[in-house]
């Protein structure tokens, strides 16, 4: 992927964003060619860390665990802490609904079970199961209020997108984030198998930021 190209595409992209009541986001949107997607090994299942951050797209954090662990998580700045008696409340739709959207989840490994059989069903499918603490609580929070996960979507949909930031950030960081989503991407798939690359605005048109390959 060429950097420049990346570059002149973000900024056409960030041309368009007028004047909305809300901070739009920047996306990038990869589509693939030559791979089954029906196939396991092909699907996408990637957490990246973006090293300029999320712009102020960043969620709450919510740690699930018992009392040691859901001090620690209080000490660390946790936005949410569920203890395990507390984790079958928040099947209730409402409570549900408001941890997928607005929340990522870290919890205790012998904890995960429970938050399966109670929560799972709804979360697994939209990718927002929680992810096992392992070291440093601190350490996870912060980095997960900068990553971005990649879950292929249905059994043949080649294409993967992803936030990069919004369009407060200057171009050169949202590059930054792009390139690093287009690697862990690459590592994956390889670079013969990703037939297009596109950047977008919340509200605004996809704009090519490499050429389609045939």
């Amino acid at each position: 992927m060429d950097k420049k190209t990346l570059l002149t595409a973000i900024n056409k992209a960030l041309e368009d964003k007028g004047k909305k009541k809300f901070k739009q986001s920047v996306e990038i949107i990869i589509n693939m060619r030559g791979l089954d997607f029906s196939k396991s090994e092909n699907r996408l299942n990637l957490d990246i860390v973006l090293p300029k951050g999320k712009g102020g797209k960043e969620l709450k954090s919510a740690i699930i665990g018992d009392a040691s662990i859901a001090d620690e998580g209080r000490r660390a700045g946790a936005d949410l802490v569920i203890l395990p008696n507390e984790i079958a409340n928040y099947a209730a739709k409402d409570k549900l609904t408001d941890l997928a959207k607005n929340y990522f989840l870290l919890a205790q490994p012998n904890q995960m079970g429970a938050v399966a059989k109670s929560l799972g069903q709804v979360l697994g499918k939209k990718g927002k199961l929680p992810k096992p603490i392992i070291g440093n609580v601190k350490d996870m929070i912060e980095r997960s209020k900068k990553s971005v996960r990649i879950l292929s979507k249905g059994k043949y949909l080649p294409v993967a997108q992803a936030l990069i930031g919004t369009e407060t950030m200057t171009p050169e960081e949202l590059v930054e984030n792009a390139e690093t989503i287009y690697e862990a991407i690459r590592a994956k798939v390889s670079e013969g198998n990703i037939k297009s690359i596109y950047v977008k605005l919340t509200m605004g048109k996809p704009i090519r930021a490499q050429v389609q390959r045939d």
